[in-house]
């Protein structure tokens, strides 16, 4: 793996999981020392972090990007629009077994929130997330996706990790993933327009209210 490739998928594992908080300063040459990489790495990984939206660069200045209230709606927002209709289109060209193992997965974790293994709940709403992707079969859909995703789990992670929280999602992935099952197109995309309403509302509830949502027309 060449050190760039190294550097920005340390940095935005950093970012996405918060150990670098939103405005953190990106100096080259002190990330490039506690990376153990030259500056040039270190400067096109910030370059490829920054067309994900996750770093800001003014000159040479490059700080983790700004995380508000506004900014996680309007993400939402997109993301829903996009997501609904991978949903709708993984009912309709859907691979069964796939999705019977993760229903199955989701089935068998703890159901007392308090019991969640937090890495094995996001590591089945990445596979879910990959099966969607898959089976909705649209190379254009998936790359609007993938641009998104890097920001959203760093929204998600803003709301640090309610386990109580986790513990409905995983049932609302449950419905998703019977929607789909059952090649409901309508069902699939209001479970999963369902699921992100709740997601969004939680993780707005965990941040300051300084930065004020606009309201719907």
């Amino acid at each position: 793996m060449r050190a760039s490739d190294i550097a920005y998928a340390r940095l935005r594992g950093e970012i996405i999981g918060w150990t670098l908080e939103p405005g953190a300063p990106l100096g080259e040459i002190e990330t490039a020392e506690r990376l153990g990489v030259s500056r040039t790495p270190v400067r096109e990984a910030l370059s490829r972090l920054a067309a994900e939206g996750l770093v800001t660069s003014a000159g040479r200045t490059s700080r983790v990007a700004p995380l508000s209230r506004r900014h996680i709606v309007e993400l939402f927002e997109l993301r829903e629009a996009l997501e609904t209709q991978a949903a709708r289109f993984a009912a309709r060209r859907r691979h069964p077994a796939a999705f019977e193992a993760l229903r199955e997965a989701f089935r068998s974790l703890p159901s007392d929130a308090r019991g969640h293994d937090l890495d094995r709940y996001y590591a089945l709403a990445a596979e879910l997330d990959a099966a969607i992707d898959e089976a909705a079969d649209s190379g254009a859909l998936r790359a609007a996706l993938r641009d998104l995703r890097g920001q959203l789990q760093r929204a998600r992670r803003s709301s640090h990790d309610d386990r109580e929280r986790l513990d409905q999602a995983a049932r609302e992935h449950v419905l998703i993933v019977d929607a789909i099952l059952a090649g409901d197109e309508l069902l699939a995309a209001q479970a999963t327009a369902v699921h992100l309403h709740a997601s969004l509302e939680h993780i707005l509830a965990s941040l300051p209210s300084a930065d004020p949502v606009p309201e719907s027309p």
